[in-house]
Protein backbone atom coordinates (compact mmCIF):
# COMPACT_ATOMS: atom_id res chain seq x y z
CA UNK A 1 0.00 0.00 0.00
CA UNK A 2 1.55 3.25 -0.99
CA UNK A 3 1.97 5.99 1.49
CA UNK A 4 0.36 9.47 1.24
CA UNK A 5 3.14 12.07 2.11
CA UNK A 6 2.15 15.50 4.42
CA UNK A 7 2.39 17.65 1.80
CA UNK A 8 -0.20 15.68 -0.27
CA UNK A 9 -2.57 15.05 2.34
CA UNK A 10 -2.42 18.78 3.23
CA UNK A 11 -3.20 19.91 -0.35
CA UNK A 12 -6.35 16.96 -0.63
CA UNK A 13 -7.56 19.16 2.20
CA UNK A 14 -7.23 22.37 0.98
CA UNK A 15 -8.71 21.51 -1.70
CA UNK A 16 -10.81 19.90 0.43
CA UNK A 17 -12.29 22.84 2.15
CA UNK A 18 -11.77 25.19 -0.86
CA UNK A 19 -14.49 23.44 -2.75
CA UNK A 20 -17.07 23.24 0.61
CA UNK A 21 -15.91 27.53 0.76
CA UNK A 22 -17.20 27.93 -2.84
CA UNK A 23 -20.50 25.43 -2.38
CA UNK A 24 -21.56 27.42 0.84
CA UNK A 25 -21.07 30.76 -1.11
CA UNK A 26 -22.84 30.10 -3.88
CA UNK A 27 -25.87 28.39 -1.50
CA UNK A 28 -25.44 31.87 -0.15
CA UNK A 29 -26.64 34.27 -2.48
CA UNK A 30 -28.50 32.74 -4.95
CA UNK A 31 -29.63 33.91 -8.23
CA UNK A 32 -33.25 34.56 -8.72
CA UNK A 33 -34.86 32.97 -11.60
CA UNK A 34 -38.41 33.80 -12.56
CA UNK A 35 -40.03 31.04 -14.09
CA UNK A 36 -42.25 31.80 -17.14
CA UNK A 37 -45.25 29.90 -17.09
CA UNK A 38 -48.51 30.90 -19.26
CA UNK A 39 -51.20 32.47 -17.94
CA UNK A 40 -53.97 30.62 -16.28
CA UNK A 41 -57.60 31.35 -17.98
CA UNK A 42 -59.89 32.81 -15.94
CA UNK A 43 -63.56 34.11 -16.46
CA UNK A 44 -63.52 37.15 -14.20
CA UNK A 45 -64.01 40.49 -15.44
CA UNK A 46 -62.99 41.95 -12.26
CA UNK A 47 -60.51 44.52 -12.00
CA UNK A 48 -59.38 43.78 -8.63
CA UNK A 49 -59.61 39.97 -9.33
CA UNK A 50 -57.28 40.44 -12.68
CA UNK A 51 -54.80 42.43 -11.05
CA UNK A 52 -53.98 39.79 -8.24
CA UNK A 53 -53.93 37.15 -11.01
CA UNK A 54 -51.80 38.78 -13.42
CA UNK A 55 -50.16 42.13 -12.01
CA UNK A 56 -49.31 41.59 -8.28
CA UNK A 57 -46.58 39.15 -8.92
CA UNK A 58 -44.54 41.65 -10.29
CA UNK A 59 -46.56 45.09 -8.67
CA UNK A 60 -47.20 43.72 -6.32
CA UNK A 61 -50.66 43.83 -4.22
CA UNK A 62 -50.02 47.44 -3.26
CA UNK A 63 -49.17 48.27 -7.00
CA UNK A 64 -45.70 50.09 -5.87
CA UNK A 65 -43.60 47.80 -7.99
CA UNK A 66 -42.59 44.91 -5.14
CA UNK A 67 -44.04 41.70 -5.77
CA UNK A 68 -42.44 38.65 -5.04
CA UNK A 69 -41.22 38.51 -8.32
CA UNK A 70 -39.77 41.83 -8.78
CA UNK A 71 -36.28 41.31 -7.51
CA UNK A 72 -35.92 38.73 -10.17
CA UNK A 73 -36.21 41.10 -12.83
CA UNK A 74 -33.78 43.71 -14.64
CA UNK A 75 -35.83 46.13 -14.33
CA UNK A 76 -37.60 47.08 -11.27
CA UNK A 77 -41.76 47.39 -12.24
CA UNK A 78 -42.86 49.77 -12.42
CA UNK A 79 -44.80 51.95 -9.35
CA UNK A 80 -48.74 52.35 -10.54
CA UNK A 81 -49.67 53.85 -7.68
CA UNK A 82 -47.49 57.44 -9.39
CA UNK A 83 -48.98 57.31 -12.47
CA UNK A 84 -51.34 60.61 -12.45
CA UNK A 85 -48.68 61.86 -10.27
CA UNK A 86 -46.47 61.66 -13.02
CA UNK A 87 -48.71 62.93 -15.67
CA UNK A 88 -49.33 65.84 -14.35
CA UNK A 89 -52.51 65.00 -11.94
CA UNK A 90 -54.67 63.37 -14.73
CA UNK A 91 -54.57 59.75 -15.03
CA UNK A 92 -53.17 58.45 -18.43
CA UNK A 93 -55.98 56.10 -19.20
CA UNK A 94 -55.11 55.76 -23.25
CA UNK A 95 -51.26 55.11 -22.42
CA UNK A 96 -51.94 52.45 -19.28
CA UNK A 97 -54.45 51.07 -21.66
CA UNK A 98 -52.51 51.02 -25.12
CA UNK A 99 -49.34 49.46 -22.95
CA UNK A 100 -51.59 46.95 -21.37
CA UNK A 101 -52.79 45.87 -24.90
CA UNK A 102 -49.04 46.01 -25.96
CA UNK A 103 -50.10 48.89 -28.34
CA UNK A 104 -47.30 51.55 -26.46
CA UNK A 105 -44.11 50.94 -25.62
CA UNK A 106 -42.02 53.04 -22.80
CA UNK A 107 -38.30 53.20 -25.18
CA UNK A 108 -36.42 54.34 -21.38
CA UNK A 109 -37.46 50.89 -20.63
CA UNK A 110 -35.47 48.59 -23.18
CA UNK A 111 -36.94 45.32 -22.98
CA UNK A 112 -40.38 44.37 -22.24
CA UNK A 113 -40.10 42.21 -19.62
CA UNK A 114 -44.06 43.03 -18.47
CA UNK A 115 -46.31 40.54 -20.89
CA UNK A 116 -48.35 42.19 -22.85
CA UNK A 117 -51.76 40.99 -21.40
CA UNK A 118 -54.36 41.93 -24.59
CA UNK A 119 -53.17 39.29 -26.58
CA UNK A 120 -53.09 36.48 -23.44
CA UNK A 121 -56.57 37.68 -23.05
CA UNK A 122 -57.36 37.67 -26.53
CA UNK A 123 -55.95 33.68 -26.34
CA UNK A 124 -58.07 32.93 -23.01
CA UNK A 125 -61.43 34.02 -25.34
CA UNK A 126 -61.81 34.91 -29.17
CA UNK A 127 -64.34 37.19 -27.75
CA UNK A 128 -62.71 40.65 -28.24
CA UNK A 129 -65.15 42.59 -26.47
CA UNK A 130 -64.63 40.45 -23.02
CA UNK A 131 -60.69 41.16 -23.65
CA UNK A 132 -61.88 45.01 -24.24
CA UNK A 133 -63.60 44.68 -20.41
CA UNK A 134 -60.94 42.94 -19.09
CA UNK A 135 -58.27 45.41 -20.31
CA UNK A 136 -60.82 48.33 -19.20
CA UNK A 137 -61.70 46.90 -15.52
CA UNK A 138 -57.81 46.34 -14.94
CA UNK A 139 -57.34 50.41 -16.06
CA UNK A 140 -60.03 51.22 -13.89
CA UNK A 141 -59.15 49.25 -10.72
CA UNK A 142 -55.25 50.91 -11.10
CA UNK A 143 -56.76 54.35 -11.21
CA UNK A 144 -58.41 53.64 -7.87
CA UNK A 145 -55.37 53.78 -6.12
CA UNK A 146 -53.34 56.82 -7.96
CA UNK A 147 -51.43 58.52 -4.56
CA UNK A 148 -52.99 61.42 -4.01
Amino acid sequence: MKRISASQYLIFLLVLALSCFVAFAADENPTKTIKKVNAQPTATLNGADLFKEYCAVCHGNDAKGSGPASDALKKRPADLTQLTRKNGGTFPELHVMNYIKGQDVVAAHGNRDMPIWGSIFSQMSPNQDLVQIRVYALLKYIEQFQAK
